[in-house]
């Protein structure tokens, strides 16, 4: 089986609040993150909604000069990450003969990296000349660079990679590092994603794709599983969880807020932008998931769901689900937090891996928010209502899909178990 691995430290930038304790507030009360986008005008623009990151300060974590140097979706993974240290008490004293960081590595992921800088520079390239424009614009955009200054930053020498798998980016990030730290390669892993997409080009993309919800009420934009959803909503921030292997933990004495024990990553291999419409790979990618946990599918209790808000995958998550849990699919409660903090693209596992283990703690479970009556074929419990529901939770599943077919499943344990 190899070595446990346990959840020692997490941190969040997120629409719904930049702290642990804002999120928890938001889960419980059904906070709405989604509002008027103010990055840009809208006028004449047909999606005029976004769930943005609020009130962030940079200023915390990055001196103002080094600030300019970096990506909104770099200053964000950085800022995660260093929460996630800091709750997990993993750097704050170093000893060199006792902290071997060559064992030390993080896996941050983007999915689009820095869209905002590519577009800024292009428009000083076309009035100025393309020689002219920042010679930090390359590493301020790469999707890498996030694990990269993460790594510079608490000088980790193991791994440090970037699993760049659209909207399932983050959730390999995560699985990638557990199974590194399970299988002895590593004894500390920072793992997550991080994204700020929401600019006139990524929020254009999307629209002609029609993936992108259209409506101009907030409390209806983000509706998972309602038969009135019309798309997603664009939303932004990053996640970073500390992954440990167990010993070193508890050598050290570090609180542990949960275990991951559970890892499926394949891939639909049907389209590029649509889901498998009856979810077979999905179906077939939370059953890898509940057999590397060694667990029964009754074990689960709760699913925090990819749930967009679009047509296509509300509906084959669902089938996906009755495929793999069959008569307990209608007895576990299934919700999709997308309906609180939109969708984060490649950030978005990272952030609903962080409000599971965060429910599992509090026993609470997420709920989904200004859904209002169900589309016929979707008819398990999806925790309706505008806040969270008391409830232990053994194991959660939570799941990503990703454009290109990508489908990761994760599986965490409670430490109340």
């Amino acid at each position: 089986m190899g070595k446990r691995v346990v959840i020692t430290g997490m941190g969040i930038v997120s629409p719904i609040g930049n702290n642990l304790d804002d999120v928890l507030e938001g889960v419980t009360h059904g906070k709405c993150g989604i509002d008027k986008i103010t990055k840009y005008d809208t006028t004449d623009r047909k999606v005029t909604l976004a769930a943005e990151v609020k009130d962030f300060d940079i200023s915390k974590y990055v001196e103002k000069k080094d600030s300019r140097k970096l990506d909104l979706f770099v200053q964000y993974a950085i800022a995660a990450a260093t929460d996630a240290c800091h709750q997990a008490g993993i750097f704050e004293e170093h000893d060199e003969e006792v902290d071997n960081r060559e064992r030390y590595g993080c896996i941050m992921s983007s999915g689009i990296g820095g869209i905002a800088t590519t577009e800024r520079e292009y428009e000083r390239g076309m009035k100025r000349g393309f020689d002219m424009v920042s010679p930090h614009y390359i590493p301020m955009t790469i999707s890498n660079m996030a694990a990269g200054h993460i790594a510079i930053r608490f000088g980790l020498h193991g791994m440090a990679s970037c699993a760049v798998t659209a909207c399932a980016s983050s959730g390999n990030a995560i699985g990638d590092g557990f199974h590194y730290i399970r299988d002895g390669y590593a004894d500390v892993m920072l793992v997550g994603g991080s994204e700020s997409a929401i600019t006139t080009l990524s929020i254009g993309g999307f629209t002609s794709l029609t993936a992108l919800s259209t409506v101009t009420d907030k409390n209806r934009a983000s509706i998972p599983f309602d038969k009135d959803r019309n798309g997603f909503v664009m939303g932004e921030g990053a996640a970073c969880l500390c992954l440990e292997e167990y010993e070193h933990a508890k050598k050290r004495g570090a609180k542990i807020l949960g275990e991951i024990v559970g890892y499926g990553a394949n891939c639909d291999a049907n389209h590029v932008t649509a889901p498998h419409p009856e979810g077979k790979y999905a179906a077939k990618c939370m059953e890898l998931a509940i057999a590397d946990a060694a667990i029964d599918t009754n074990d689960i209790d709760y699913i925090n769901a990819h749930g967009t808000s679009t047509h296509l995958n509300d509906l084959g998550e669902t089938r996906a689900v009755k495929t793999v849990f069959k008569d307990h699919a209608k007895e576990l409660v299934m919700s999709s937090t997308k309906s609180m903090t939109g969708h984060l693209l490649g950030a978005s596992a990272a952030v609903e891996a962080v409000i599971t283990v965060l429910s599992m703690e509090n026993n609470i479970i997420p709920p989904t928010i200004n859904t209002k009556e169900l589309e016929e074929e979707l008819d398990l419990d999806y925790c309706l209502g505008d806040k969270a529901r008391e409830g232990q939770i053994r194991y959660a599943m939570s799941n990503s899909f990703g454009f290109g077919g990508h489908n990761v499943s994760l599986v965490f344990k409670s430490v109340n178990e």
